[in-house]
């Protein structure tokens, strides 16, 4: 809190992250007060994930590789659970929540398996107005490291994340498994405007930033995000 406070109104400031390699449930009480600040500010959040091999669940992994693979999705798949399933989107509907560093893959999924649960035991998410993939469907995502082997399935990741107004395109360069920006524009599926919203008009709307030179202005203009980021 006294980070938003000192810095949440400074220039160029648009949100804040925190790493989900944490316990702590997202929706405890403890955390409410931050979330009002942050929707009063017009600031985002973002969870960013990552692994963690002292995990104990994780100390049955003998290969980084496994561990990678499972740790950054977990720790997302964890905490977005709770933040869904406990109404966070009901009591700070205007906060814009990003998720970060844990590839797509695991979003279809846990729509899937959320709604499934949802509507046999509805009563024990009764703040929830709307399915929990609705929730989630409202949410941002970033690309990196997106899982692109199967693009039947990728094409369907997308359709159900709304990927052409919430996913945001991020590299992780210089690291080992980082993506280029023609992984998403060579993407036969998506449509024009659609590469251009996850390659950087999303986020220009998302984090109010207003085109740098004549040619986004020109793109900005083109597909419809100018009003939103200048």
């Amino acid at each position: 809190m006294r980070q938003v406070e000192t810095f949440g109104s400074r220039k160029h400031v648009t949100g804040f992250m925190v790493t989900t390699v944490r316990h702590l449930q997202v929706n405890d009480n403890a955390y409410m007060r931050l979330y009002g600040m942050l929707e009063e500010r017009g600031l985002a959040l973002a969870f960013h994930s990552g692994p963690n091999w002292n995990e104990p669940v994780f100390r049955a992994c003998n290969r980084f590789l496994s561990v990678h693979a499972l740790g950054f999705t977990f720790y997302n798949i964890l905490h977005c659970t709770n933040w869904v399933i406990n109404g966070m989107g009901e009591r700070f509907p205007k906060l814009p929540v990003i998720w970060i560093e844990s590839g797509l893959a695991w979003v279809p999924f846990l729509m899937q398996r959320l709604d499934h649960e949802f509507m046999l035991r509805p009563s024990e998410a009764p703040l929830l107005k709307k399915k929990p993939s609705d929730y989630m469907g409202d949410m941002y995502y970033s690309s990196q490291p997106i899982e692109i082997q199967d693009r039947q399935a990728l094409e369907c990741t997308f359709r159900m994340i709304n990927a052409e107004t919430q996913l945001l395109y991020s590299s992780d360069y210089p690291h080992w498994d980082f993506d280029l920006p023609a992984t998403i524009y060579d993407l036969p599926f998506l449509s024009e405007k659609g590469k251009h919203n996850i390659l950087g008009g999303t986020s220009a709307r998302l984090f109010k930033l207003p085109p740098r030179n004549e040619k986004q202005r020109e793109n900005l203009k083109r597909f419809g995000n100018l009003a939103a980021a200048a």
